[in-house]
């Protein structure tokens, strides 16, 4: 009797453990926290012309428009010199001094000048008196009259080569500067000897507000190339920042030691960034015939050689979908496969959110 007792004791106990339901399996699910749901920015994907690039190396230049040389107008020993090179200037500002024989010379011709305005206005008013006294002919009145006008003329042209050369007394002739901009080019020095027959100029001034960018085109890819397709100009001296413009002028020769033909963009240059002579390189868009989906290219999550973006449907619904990439092109990206127009994808926050997904 006590064995079947215990047997079902132990029937029971069976059953009881039998009957019992595990604890329910809780599953939980990524959400945005309201801090991040607020930073956190989305694009939508968009069907584009498919665009592509070039990339050729250039420089930058002054624009020729902007730019000006200066020559001497006459040989001499230089006394004072007071710009340097790189320095910027105003317009009319005193550059530099010579002093020189030959401006001694243009001083005499504006006192032979002048004498000779006042003798030719004493012979007009001598022939007019003879004329009302009957005295002479009209024809010696006219002829007094027509040398007073070459006299004047004369004076004038003297006069006027003093205002343009800005000649002073003393035998010395200032520089000035005739426009504002930068001296980008400097060969005269204190106490230099200027010959008179110097054929260089002595001082380049440029305005460099806006400068041109001028890249060689390679032989192949002068057909992509059209006058108002965007350029971006890139330089060594300031690492990721670029300078944005378009094609302005097509040179349409070939240049006979680099075999390019030369492109000319022209850029802002209102911090004077850039400066004549810099090295660059100059990046050409151009669209093709295709049409292809483009999301911004911070969208773009690249992981184990594969490349990802996060879909947003709504801050509880996040998903990560694996994508075919195709091409970038500066802040656009090309997707081939793996998302449909008109999804919205996350482009800030976007490796935080990954990462918490994907752990």
């Amino acid at each position: 009797m006590r064995y079947i007792i215990y047997i079902s004791i132990v029937a029971i106990s069976l059953v009881s453990c039998k009957n019992e339901k595990p604890a329910a399996e809780i599953k939980e699910t990524f959400v945005l926290s309201d801090k991040m749901y607020a930073s956190t920015k989305t694009e939508i994907a968009k069907m584009v012309p498919l665009q592509n690039e070039l990339s050729f190396y250039g420089k930058i230049t002054a624009d020729n428009n902007k730019m000006i040389e200066i020559f001497p107008i006459v040989g001499g020993n230089v006394s004072k010199v007071y710009v340097e090179l790189g320095d910027y200037v105003k317009k009319g500002q005193l550059l530099a001094s010579i002093r020189s024989t030959e401006v001694a010379s243009f001083e005499k011709e504006l006192e032979d000048a002048k004498t000779d305005v006042v003798l030719a206005k004493n012979n007009v008013k001598v022939a007019q008196e003879l004329y009302d006294g009957k005295l002479s002919t009209e024809r010696e009145v006219i002829e007094a009259k027509s040398i007073l006008e070459k006299a004047q003329s004369q004076l004038h042209r003297i006069n006027e080569t003093y205002k343009i050369y800005n000649i002073r007394g003393g035998s010395t002739f200032d520089i000035h500067a005739p426009i504002n901009g930068f001296i980008i080019q400097k060969k005269i020095n204190q106490d230099m000897i200027l010959r008179n027959d110097l054929s260089d100029n002595i001082f380049d001034i440029a305005e460099i507000d806006q400068v041109w960018a001028l890249a060689n085109v390679n032989e192949s890819d002068i057909n992509l190339v059209k006058l108002g397709i965007n350029a971006e100009v890139s330089t060594s001296s300031y690492g990721d920042k670029k300078f944005n413009g378009k094609v302005d002028k097509i040179f349409n020769i070939i240049d006979p030691e680099t075999k390019a033909m030369k492109v000319l963009i022209k850029l802002d240059n209102q911090d004077y960034l850039l400066k004549p002579e810099m090295r660059a390189t100059v990046k050409l868009y151009y669209t093709e015939k295709d049409s292809m989906i483009a999301v911004p290219s911070q969208a773009v999550i690249f992981d184990k050689s594969k490349s990802f973006v996060l879909i947003f449907k709504d801050r509880n619904n996040i998903e990560t979908r694996q994508v075919e990439f195709y091409r970038q092109i500066g802040a656009k990206t090309y997707i081939s496969a793996g998302i449909n127009a008109g999804e919205k994808v996350i482009t800030d926050n976007q490796l935080l959110i990954y990462d918490a997904l994907n752990d």
